[in-house]
């Protein structure tokens, strides 16, 4: 394997794992030799930057713990995670999907909550939103006997384990779809939060002149065995964030109908200003799984 001019490299890598036997990871090897060299030589990397961005590499890794993934927040300041996510949903890629990405914030067993119940679990003031949602099939057939696990920020941007003032698991509830593959819940309307800035990441958006903030969303996540499990965020349209959101995440089916109110509320304790969010999904089939939570 000598090599005698620049131009030998790439060849001789690719030939060198060429004898991967798993033929998706050799396909994958071999395109990203391809790309990672091609990326070299458009840009003329000197060995400078090469040395700064192992560095940029291991820092990231560095930084990477149970309560902070780096590494997953860079690939969302880059689009990287939205393109994944897009190209993998929605009929891989062809069609509008309500996919949309997991964040670093859900948490393993969510307390159960009954439909029409309340996610709110110590004080929390703000505005109150009443969901009203239906899980269906590609079909239009609801999808009864869903699990769906809901999580949110505050209206002061942050989750529950971010911060002193509330109750664990607060704005965190997990539901099931009735025979309509419907479910429905109270809580309070969500705020947009900051991403961490103290990385790379944080350094990247600087040198892009841009902010670090997420417009405000509610999360969820539904779990049904015969299809795949679907990751979703329902932003807020009066989010002045939606057109500059960090991390990629807003597409035109991920703005949900939150309407403003001032009547009488479903609930009579809510007194003044009130949402309301009528919001259905779409379940594609394939397998059901559970991801990795990012909080242990």
């Amino acid at each position: 394997m000598i090599i005698a001019r620049q131009e030998d490299v790439t060849p001789k890598v690719l030939d060198a794992y060429k004898n991967i036997e798993d033929p998706r990871l050799r396909e994958i090897v071999a395109s990203l030799v391809k790309h990672l060299h091609a990326f070299a030589r458009e840009v003329r990397l000197t060995e400078d930057e090469f040395r700064k961005g192992a560095e940029l590499i291991a820092k990231m890794g560095q930084m990477t713990n149970a309560t902070h993934n780096e590494v997953v927040l860079m690939a969302g300041s880059l689009g990287f995670s939205a393109l994944v996510c897009l190209l993998n949903n929605g009929n891989n890629g062809q069609t509008e999907t309500t996919a949309n990405l997991l964040g670093p914030f859900w948490r393993l067993n969510s307390p159960r909550t009954e439909n029409g119940g309340t996610i709110i679990r110590s004080p929390t003031p703000g505005p109150a939103i009443f969901v009203n949602a239906q899980v269906k099939d590609q079909k239009g057939n609801p999808i009864a006997d869903a699990e769906v696990d809901v999580w949110h920020s505050s209206p002061e941007g942050f989750y529950e384990q971010q911060d002193p003032n509330q109750a664990d698991m607060n704005l965190r509830g997990k539901f099931t779809t009735d025979a309509q593959g419907k479910f429905w819940f109270r809580s309070v309307k969500p705020a947009g939060y900051p991403i961490p800035i103290d990385g790379p990441t944080g350094d990247l958006l600087r040198a892009g002149k841009r902010h670090n903030y997420r417009p405000a969303h509610l999360h969820f996540l539904i779990f049904k065995q015969g299809f795949k499990t679907l990751i979703s965020q329902i932003y807020t349209p009066d989010d002045d964030k939606l057109e500059t959101d960090a991390q990629f995440g807003v597409t035109r089916a991920l703005i949900g109908d939150y309407i403003r109110h001032d009547g009488p509320a479903p609930a009579p304790d809510v007194k003044g200003e009130w949402y309301s969010l009528d919001q259905a999904f779409v379940m594609e089939p394939g397998e059901a799984k559970l991801p990795r939570a990012p909080i242990q």
